[in-house]
């Protein structure tokens, strides 16, 4: 009964995307073809990392962890959103959404992590490449993806413990298809003052300062990349910087158009656009990205298929 006295609600209502029901199967069709091409394309990439000992590197150590969080992502929304088109129900429980809010700022935060970290990867590698295999040395990549998982499991609780002092009414709707924090704040009818300014400077502690990472990384890249004479070197760092750079543009792109979407006193249907793009086409695309753009990742994938094929 705790729950019952600190919200006086058991479920909350996800609207969803649209109200239309002959969009619903159309939605289902879509949203289970973009799922299962993430679940699989991910894999893959799993897959041929850890099958392939030329990619026993940092670099695609990171990626594939980048992969498996990709996976958890929308593995956090999507189900339940295919589950709820189904059976024509717009109910979530308490404990449900909660739940779902915690795991999605976790995801979200190890992918903000790992790709300020393969940012710093690509810097030593370019930078400093005779003391990268020093620097990166496995026990630092290990202990940089296990901090960002300690940092992001106890900044999500902190968000959910202080979620559940707030108070919601009867039948809270909420204008998503998935719970996001921000919503419920908007939706809950106590003082929500503390939960707004933690989520802000989280935001700007958890935000600003890996993009300004990320870009003071690149700004040193580039500046090595115009004193390098090698035209060979320089398309080998474009390959490999190149998918990443695509990545982190899809992903702070879409976090932004979240984020200030999000901000407006009433939901729009741009934040809805911007959070399908955040949770569902971004972890889509991310392996075609890297399987289309990088050889190394490409030449995993094929023979590795090959040895599929090759199987009795």
């Amino acid at each position: 009964m705790e729950a019952e006295n600190h919200t006086g609600v058991w479920e909350f209502v996800l609207l969803g995307l649209s109200d239309d029901p002959q969009l619903q199967p159309l939605f289902f069709g879509l949203f289970l073809s973009m799922y299962l091409v993430t679940i699989l394309g991910n894999l893959l990439i799993i897959l041929a990392v850890s099958s392939d000992p030329h990619l026993h590197t940092p670099m695609y150590f990171f990626l594939s962890n980048l992969s498996f969080v990709e996976v958890c992502l929308t593995s956090t929304t999507v189900p339940k959103m295919l589950v709820n088109t189904q059976t024509h129900s717009k109910d979530i429980s308490y404990r449900g959404c909660l739940t779902q809010v915690y795991f999605l700022m976790i995801f979200a935060g190890m992918d903000n992590f790992l790709l300020t970290v393969m940012a710093f990867d690509r810097f030593v590698a370019i930078c400093h490449p005779l003391n990268y295999s020093v620097i990166m040395n496995p026990r630092l990549c290990v202990l940089l993806v296990l901090l960002s998982w300690l940092i992001m499991f106890w900044v999500s609780l902190l968000h959910i413990l202080l979620l559940k002092r707030l108070t919601f009414s009867s039948g809270t709707a909420v204008p998503h298809f998935f719970c996001e924090l921000s919503q419920l704040l908007k939706a809950a009818s106590s003082d929500n003052l503390v939960n707004i300014i933690l989520l802000y400077v989280v935001t700007a502690l958890l935000g600003v300062f890996p993009a300004t990472g990320i870009l003071y990384s690149y700004s040193q890249i580039v500046s090595s990349l115009l004193r390098m004479s090698s035209s060979v070197g320089k398309s080998k760092a474009f390959s490999t910087c190149g998918s990443h750079l695509c990545v982190v543009t899809l992903f702070y792109g879409t976090g932004l158009g979240v984020h200030l979407s999000s901000a407006m006193t009433h939901p729009s249907q741009g934040n809805m656009i911007a959070s399908v793009m955040y949770t569902v086409v971004t972890p889509m695309l991310n392996p075609f990205i890297y399987s289309l753009r990088n050889k190394d990742v490409k030449g995993a994938l094929g023979r590795l298929l090959s040895r599929v094929a090759s199987c009795p």
